[in-house]
């Protein structure tokens, strides 16, 4: 093939499901299949009867650098022939068609493939032509269809899209990133001495310039300040910064005679 650079350097991520599209239309398609199963740690590809043939080189454009999947697809007469070496084969299908079967959400087939691959089985996932989907034929290749849970008032995906739910779905089915955290950049989260630190300079100042002057109310108004500020997850970085902004607050008022530690 030519007119392409290399891609990016990424290759198969332990036993992964074979991505099978059956008789797909597009090059555009095929190359943004391809994007998206890099996306989720996918690599093996296999087209069933493409419309007009293989290799193509705008499947190469629309890839963005996952070059290695198309140069490494494999390209197949029949569902049964590219199905031929795998164990266990789902199939996405959006209006199952009288056929009786398990049927999958997204996530639930993404969590049985990353049970049966940690038996070192192989499997595969497959994906429909755009305009008509899988037929009873492809169906009745596949131990299982997947229907994805949307909107059932418009269901439409286009194919790299539908790839790319699977492939998300598999890679965040062992996906150890917290759901939640607090991006610090180059600074930290507060420890509580730093903070106490800051608070007695925060409640120092305030009962100078007075506003804690109701001493029956004062120790619940304390209370509430160390509240707001135990909410959330205070940065060093704030906190010297929050430092500075009470101590120029503090210095403005002695400047204009308001301090009250004075008379």
């Amino acid at each position: 093939m030519t007119g392409r650079d290399g891609g990016a350097d990424i290759g198969p991520i332990g036993n992964s499901p074979v991505v099978v599209l059956v008789r797909p239309q597009l090059a555009d398609n095929i190359g943004a299949v391809a994007r998206a199963m890099a996306n989720g740690g996918l690599f093996h590809l296999r087209l069933v009867a493409p419309r007009d043939g293989w290799p193509q080189e705008k499947a190469w454009r629309n890839a963005s650098g996952a070059d290695r999947i198309l140069d490494a697809l494999t390209v197949h007469e029949t569902v049964a022939e590219a199905v031929a070496d795998l164990h266990r084969v789902f199939a996405t299908c959006p209006r199952p068609r009288h056929i009786v079967k398990p049927v999958l959400s997204a996530r639930g087939a993404a969590a049985e493939l990353r049970a049966i691959c940690a038996r070192d089985l192989r499997t595969g996932l497959l994906f429909g032509p755009e305009r008509a989907g899988l037929d009873n034929d492809d169906m009745a290749q596949a131990d299982a269809l997947v229907r994805y849970s949307l909107n059932p008032a418009f269901m439409s995906l286009n194919l790299a899209q539908a790839v790319m739910v699977m492939a998300y779905e598999w890679w965040t089915a062992e996906d150890c990133t917290a759901p939640r955290r607090l991006m610090t950049n180059e600074t930290r989260i507060a420890t509580k001495a730093e903070l106490e630190s800051f608070f007695v300079h925060l409640i120092d100042e305030l009962d100078a310039c007075g506003f804690l002057r109701n001493l029956p109310k004062r120790p619940g108004m304390v209370r509430n300040i160390r509240h707001f500020f135990g909410r959330g997850e205070v940065t060093e970085q704030e906190l010297r910064t929050l430092h500075g902004v009470v101590t120029e607050l503090a210095l403005g008022r002695r400047l204009r005679g308001r301090d009250e530690r004075e008379g």
